[in-house]
């Protein structure tokens, strides 16, 4: 049987860190690792209430920073697959059996929750409109860019097979938000197999989320990476980023 491991990347989570975690079907996951990062509020005092393993950063690290940790402490316990859930509530954790099920049963590599089944559902869930549209225009150049055909590239709630996280140099990415799209863009580099299922968007007070600025940013980033992926793959040049570790 694999071992699963639910990895939480944390920040101020205490008021939605129990609603996630009750939400994780029973025995569908062997171990809980909360990552916290430089938590102002009381995550860390009841992560560790709920008997999750928990890890402290001593210096806020940033999101990518954390996710670090957190694929680093799994493998270290001999996770076969990986289950990354938000535990801010922005994501249904009830999804976790589905999404280590279909790397389990080797239908695929790296599985996503796409929030965008509908545009109704989307925005009706709390999705800013602009956030939408970005999401909506950089997933159909990404899914052109790499020749997959995702519903969503830009979601949190995603699973990885231990080959995944021991092929792609994941170590040498950004730790800003924009860790998420090195890593899938070195998964379809690495040609790993990328699926989804659909997972309803929930957008609210307590769910953190970046602003305007940063989502240009974020947006302009991601843009940059899929030009780097065109000349890796067309072997103009050759990027320590997009290959495989040796």
């Amino acid at each position: 049987m694999a071992k699963i491991v639910a990895v939480l990347p944390a920040y101020n989570a205490e008021k939605t860190l129990e609603r996630t975690l009750k939400d994780i079907p029973a025995g569908s996951v062997d171990e809980i690792i909360l990552v916290d990062d430089c938590s102002k509020d009381g995550t860390v005092a009841l992560a560790r209430k709920l008997g999750l393993t928990v890890v402290v950063h001593e210096n806020n690290k940033g999101y990518g920073g954390n996710q670090k940790t957190c694929y680093a402490e799994a493998l270290k316990r001999g996770a076969d697959i990986v289950i990354m859930i938000h535990p801010d509530y922005q994501y249904d954790a009830r999804l976790a059996p589905i999404l280590a099920g279909l790397i389990e049963r080797d239908v695929c590599d790296v599985v996503l929750g796409n929030r965008i089944r509908t545009r109704r559902e989307a925005l009706e869930g709390g999705m800013p409109l602009y956030k939408y549209f970005f999401n909506r225009m950089l997933t159909i150049i990404e899914n052109f860019a790499t020749g997959q055909n995702l519903g969503e590239w830009h979601s949190g709630l995603r699973a990885y097979s231990a080959k995944v996280l021991n092929t792609i140099p994941w170590e040498k990415n950004s730790d800003d938000f924009v860790f998420d799209q090195q890593f899938l863009i070195q998964a379809a580099a690495c040609r790993f197999r990328l699926g989804d299922v659909p997972v309803a968007a929930r957008y609210f007070e307590e769910a953190s989320s970046i602003n305007f600025r940063r989502s240009v940013v974020y947006g302009l980033s991601t843009l940059w990476l899929l030009a780097q992926f065109f000349l890796h793959q067309s072997r103009v040049v050759r990027l320590e980023l997009l290959t495989a570790k040796t």
